[in-house]
């Protein structure tokens, strides 16, 4: 596991905790925090999937 992976990950991580906090506030009833969830995971996975077609 290169630098280029490491960064990243660190980048991706410190970015989580910055964020996490206010999503679980913002989100305290279930049906809303799930369907938010859904979102971010959609997003993201669409945004990996981009950085596998580009590298």
């Amino acid at each position: 596991m290169g630098l280029e992976e490491i960064i990243p990950a660190i980048f991706l991580i410190a970015v989580l905790i910055l964020v996490l906090p206010e999503f679980l506030r913002s989100n305290s009833k279930s049906k809303r925090f799930f369907k938010n969830l859904f979102i971010w995971s959609i997003i993201v996975i669409f945004v990996m999937i981009i950085c596998i077609f580009i590298f």
